[in-house]
């Protein structure tokens, strides 16, 4: 029914782990096939092709479904249905940043500071000059095919580039000037395959898997008994997503149950155990969906 296409390169391991994550594992004969299965009804057919074609293969309806970046929709201008982003990235759950940097030693403090006619080398030429042009400024921008940051200052007087933390650049001497856009990966649907109702429905329920895991990712579920005398000391120190679930037992007291975050859990436990708990029970969470 579905045909989808995945990123290759710097977002491959992390969307083929929330795909498995989710129940719709990716089967490839090996890691550099650009073809692919996924034992679901739904899905047609899987193709894994770079990020920064991707929107626009979607927009020309080769594709039904996509993932990539919302970098990559704004540097080809498609015209895409976007069906929500996905936080996670390349390295960490962060965004990345597609910025305007100038050596460090540069007089320039901000865009606004920057002449007429600089010479800007960027992977993205198209989104660079509409920043540009919007700022009123008058660019040479030349397409990099990587490493941009070696060519400041005998070959470009900027650089427009992607960074997640900033490290990097500042690693390489550069010093960060504007933010132009802020960049999750998101999943994107030809607008056509979205108007029909059948893979529009099959679309919503994909991703309720994907935004499902997503969600449960650094979550576990906290089960727990208490007595009536400890009952509002254990309510206390318990943090919960909503509110606790509750269910009386039969011998007198209550089970609780409860959502917490996993890197909090290791203070959660000690602290409802001294407040009266018992029979603890820590669980992983697969999927959350609301």
């Amino acid at each position: 029914m579905l045909r989808i296409v995945l990123p290759k390169g710097s977002l491959e391991k992390a969307t083929l782990e929330l795909f498995e994550a989710a129940d719709l594992t990716v089967v490839r004969s090996s890691s550099v096939d650009y073809r692919a299965t996924i034992d679901d009804p739904r899905v047609l057919e899987v193709r894994i092709l770079r990020p920064q074609e991707i929107p626009v293969y979607v927009a020309e309806g080769l594709f039904d479904l996509g993932i990539t970046g919302r970098d990559w929709i704004e540097e080809t201008a498609s015209t895409v249905i976007s069906l929500g982003e996905m936080r996670y990235s390349k390295a960490t759950s962060n965004p990345i940043r597609v910025v305007a940097a100038v050596a460090g030693d540069s007089p320039y403090q901000s865009v606004a500071d920057l002449p007429q006619g600089l010479r800007v080398s960027s992977e993205y030429p198209e989104l660079t000059r509409r920043f540009f042009e919007s700022k009123g400024i008058s660019a040479d921008v030349r397409l990099s095919y990587g490493a941009s940051e070696a060519k400041i200052p005998d070959i470009a007087d900027c650089v427009v580039d992607i960074t997640e933390t900033g490290r990097a650049l500042k690693a390489a001497g550069l010093r960060i000037i504007d933010t132009i856009l802020t960049s999750w990966t998101e999943v994107i649907a030809n607008p056509l395959s979205h108007q029909d109702p059948v893979k529009r429905h099959a679309m919503e329920q994909l991703m309720t898997l994907l935004n499902g895991t997503l969600e449960a990712r650094g979550k576990v579920l906290l089960k727990l008994n208490v007595g009536e005398a400890d009952f509002d000391r254990v309510l206390e120190v318990l943090p919960s997503a909503k509110s606790p679930t509750i269910s009386q037992l039969a011998g007198g007291g209550f089970a609780v149950e409860t959502v917490v975050e996993k890197s909090q859990i290791n203070r959660i436990i000690p602290a409802v155990r001294d407040a009266g708990a018992t029979d603890l029970l820590e669980i992983p969470i697969s999927k959350i969906v609301h």
